[in-house]
């Protein structure tokens, strides 16, 4: 049954203090039922917040350290980059999209050794 939050601005405030305490999982999870409605409605928002779920769960692979971690996070992390873009002024709530993908960038940089990323 899928658990659906018509409450994205409350949504991505959670996800972006999950995030920070380092809940991964439970980030995904927040933002997820926020974008059920995104989904099954048609509305703009749902790949960038989709991008956001995956974008979490990338780095719940690496804390989990699981089987093929590396290969698993850069499959995952596909869709947020696919969809970053997306993250302008314009769009509805963008303080706090900016901030989740600000969040997401800082990340990928804590762990550019899984990405082979140079770190300046």
């Amino acid at each position: 049954m899928l658990t659906m939050n018509d409450d994205l601005e409350g949504a991505l405030k959670t996800y972006l203090e999950l995030l920070d305490k380092e809940e991964y999982f439970e980030a995904h999870e927040v933002l997820e039922e926020a974008w059920h409605p995104l989904r099954l409605g048609g509305h703009p928002l749902a790949n960038l917040a989709k991008g956001l779920i995956n974008g979490a769960i990338t780095f719940e692979h690496i804390k989990r350290n699981r089987k093929d971690m590396k290969k698993k996070a850069k499959t995952v992390i596909a869709s947020y980059e696919r969809h970053k873009h997306l993250c302008t002024e314009s769009i509805a709530h963008a303080a706090l999209f900016k901030k989740a993908c600000q969040k997401i960038e800082s990340l990928k940089i804590r762990h550019a050794e899984v990405f082979d990323v140079l770190v300046p």
